[in-house]
């Protein structure tokens, strides 16, 4: 099928990048977001705003969902239902709940559309550079069909399985990045209140055994205090919780995740669901009466690798 018209719904901070990098690559897209002012840009680069969901799925064979909630994407396909049929396919970049993925996903094939999960990670910077990492659920072929439009969207590329398996996967790698998150905080205050220096921390724990993505990254706008990771407290307490409803479901004497959940609600309590996710450790810099600063770190984020081409991460061994 020749897929040159996408559909994207979601311009979000995310959503936003990922779009432009798709019409960057010379493909005819239709956007759709609940503040039109979000498009401009897109818009003035060649996409076409569409005023109904409708409208976007009557002119497209591809739709690429990167929404906030399960709760979002749920309002949003059910929407687009009426206007689906089999040239369709679905590819969902949230990171949302895998048995409502599933439940949707049975609604697309029950008019014979496609659907993948392909939820993206690696952060804002690297969705604008277009080197984010995608995790994708669905099937080989469908897989096959979307590849050009993924690799647009990111470099390493991972098929993980069916429906279910990536929104999973994409639920327990935010997990461990929170937890990350949280003990960096703890790591640093404790050098901070030995009296070293913050900048050589930074480094002591960038070549050790306890370096990490999370450190490299979210460490940096940690220090220079604007904690600005583009990512907000409501989507990393949605996150941890999706991942407490699977240790629920699955019985797992968990500890930790309880915990983690607890502190971000907190944290969306005490800073505002609209904080930066990075700002959990404002918490913890409050209570001790310190600031975690130093001087030579960026405000925000940018990848500093030009656009790699995109790759199927090899699974198989």
């Amino acid at each position: 099928m020749n897929d040159n018209s996408i559909g994207f719904i979601g311009l979000g901070n995310v959503g936003s990048k990922v779009a432009n990098n798709i019409i960057d690559n010379g493909y005819n897209l239709f956007v759709y977001d609940l503040d039109k002012k979000k498009s401009n840009v897109l818009v003035s680069k060649g996409a076409t705003f569409c005023n109904s969901l409708s409208e976007l799925a009557s002119k497209v064979t591809v739709i690429i969902t990167c929404l906030p909630s399960p709760k979002s994407v749920k309002k949003v396909i059910l929407e687009c239902m009426p206007s689906i049929n089999k040239k369709h396919l679905w590819i969902e970049m949230s990171t949302t709940d895998e048995q409502e993925m599933k439940n949707l996903s049975k609604l697309f094939h029950k008019k014979n559309a496609n659907v993948l999960e392909a939820p993206i990670t690696g952060g804002q910077h690297k969705a604008e550079s277009g080197n984010i990492s995608v995790l994708v659920g669905g099937n080989r072929r469908s897989f096959k069909r979307s590849f050009p439009i993924l690799s647009c969207i990111g470099y390493q590329i991972l098929h993980c399985g069916d429906i279910g398996s990536a929104s999973t996967l994409k639920v327990v790698t935010n997990y461990l990045a929170s937890i990350n998150l949280l003990s960096l905080g703890e790591a640093l205050m404790v050098c901070k209140k030995y009296g070293i220096d913050l900048k050589t921390a930074f480094e002591g724990i960038k070549i050790s055994s306890g370096n990490s993505f999370v450190h490299e990254t979210e460490t940096q706008v940690i220090l220079n205090g604007s904690y600005d990771v583009g990512f907000t407290m409501n989507l990393a307490l949605k996150d941890v919780t999706l991942f407490q409803k699977l240790v629920k479901k699955f019985k797992i004497p968990a500890e930790i995740s309880q915990l983690i959940v607890k502190i971000f609600k907190r944290g969306k309590k005490t800073l505002g669901e609209k904080s930066y996710s990075t700002s959990i450790v404002k918490l913890l810099e409050d209570k001790c009466c310190e600031n975690l600063r130093a001087k030579g770190f960026p405000a925000f984020l940018k990848d500093k690798e030009d656009k790699k081409n995109g790759m199927e991460v090899n699974n198989n061994g």
